[in-house]
């Protein structure tokens, strides 16, 4: 018997197989410039890179960790988007105009997970906005909502191609309603409420206060409410009814503009205060028999973390949160800077002799299209 040594075909390189080369370049960093450089590559990169469905993919793998593109900055009269990252990452602000006219009477409820939420009061709609596929969806608000409410929009679990809406509010009955619509169905589901605690008065009212964009944690969302109680709303989605939790008892309500609802270190919620140029984190904790409390964690002395003199500014105050960077924004006579909370690390963001409402806007873009459906790779790699 002859042995035959088998011969076997060589294996092609690895930047030769599209799903190897795909698994590389969904492992690039989540910039702006990263997909339109490896598109400059070789067509056969470009073609990978711009596929719409690799953009999704790719945005869909850095949910968890995306930069911080800017913010949306409401100046009284317009919202306009203001970037955040220098060149070539840079978004030109044009490209991230709102997608409803600056003269309707609106206003933005907050960003997060790449998607915007507008309410719309003119149309009595919810306008869900994707700065970066330029997708619009416009709900209609159910009957029941409360007289004054405040909603949050949401990614659903999985690959991200739909999202939730969870509408809060309260009504004159003193109940604390929630309503959450689904993308996937189409639809609001049934209408849940919960008693608030007892007031003092009929007279006494109890809202949302809208100044503030709730904030996630976990699986639950929070947000502020004023009036009687003062205190914090939270949604669990996992059970899906509405509660009231109380605020640390060193705050009250005289204090509402000096504060924010924020991820607290190693997870849970937090009440971020300025209290003169201090910064004040409280922590809500809970032990071994399941009873939760607040503690005050670590204070920052502001005029010693950022350039400025307690004897000569004004006083701060925080201006927006973006929870995924854990970030604080704080207005200072000098300008409003963008504060790390974890590692106290500071940027100035802008200068501003005015104090604005700021929605900061953290995602992914890929470039794969422009608003007018033009592949726009390379307009990013110039210094815009």
């Amino acid at each position: 018997m002859t042995l035959r040594r088998l011969s076997c075909s060589p294996a092609a390189p690895p930047l030769e197989d599209d799903n190897l080369l795909a698994e590389i370049l969904l492992r690039l960093p989540p910039l702006p410039s990263s997909l339109p450089r490896a598109s400059a590559v070789s067509r056969r990169w470009r073609s990978l890179a711009s596929d719409p469905r690799f953009s999704r993919r790719f945005r869909a793998h850095h949910r968890r960790n995306p930069p911080h593109l800017g913010c949306f900055v409401n100046d009284f009269r317009n919202v306009l988007f203001q970037p955040a990252l220098e060149a070539p990452n840079r978004i030109p602000p044009c490209r991230f105009a709102l997608p409803i006219d600056q003269d309707d009477h609106f206003s933005l409820l907050g960003c997060r997970h790449g998607l915007v939420l507008i309410l719309h009061l003119s149309r009595n709609q919810l306008l869900v906005w994707e700065p970066v596929t330029g997708d619009q969806y416009r709900l209609d608000i159910p009957p029941g909502s409360g007289d004054m409410f405040s909603a949050a929009v949401i990614r659903a679990a999985g690959d991200g191609r739909y999202f939730q809406v969870v509408l809060l509010g309260t009504n004159d009955m003193h109940l604390a309603c929630a309503s959450v619509y689904s993308s996937e169905t189409g639809s609001w589901g049934d209408l849940t409420t919960t008693p608030l605690p007892p007031r003092d008065s009929i007279d006494e009212a109890t809202c949302v206060y809208p100044d503030m964009p709730a904030v996630m944690v976990g699986d639950s969302l929070y947000w502020v409410v004023i009036g009687r109680p003062f205190g914090i709303l939270e949604f669990d989605l996992g059970v899906g009814r509405p509660c009231i939790i109380p605020m640390p008892e060193d705050i009250n309500a005289e204090e509402i503009h000096d504060m924010w609802l924020i991820r607290a270190e190693g997870g849970g919620l937090g009440v971020l205060l300025v209290s003169g140029f201090s910064l004040q984190l409280w922590k809500r904790q809970t032990n071994c028999d399941g009873v939760a409390s607040w503690v005050l964690g670590r204070t920052t002395a502001l005029d010693k973390l950022l350039p400025i003199d307690s004897d000569d500014e004004q006083i701060p105050f925080i201006l927006g949160y973006a929870e995924d960077n854990n970030a604080v924004f704080v207005w200072t006579s000098i300008g409003v800077f963008m504060v790390w909370l974890e590692s106290l690390r500071f940027q100035k963001f802008f200068e501003s002799e005015y104090w604005f409402r700021y929605y900061p806007f953290e995602g992914v873009y890929t470039a794969d299209k422009g608003m007018d459906g033009q592949h726009n790779g390379a307009e990013l790699l110039q210094n815009t």
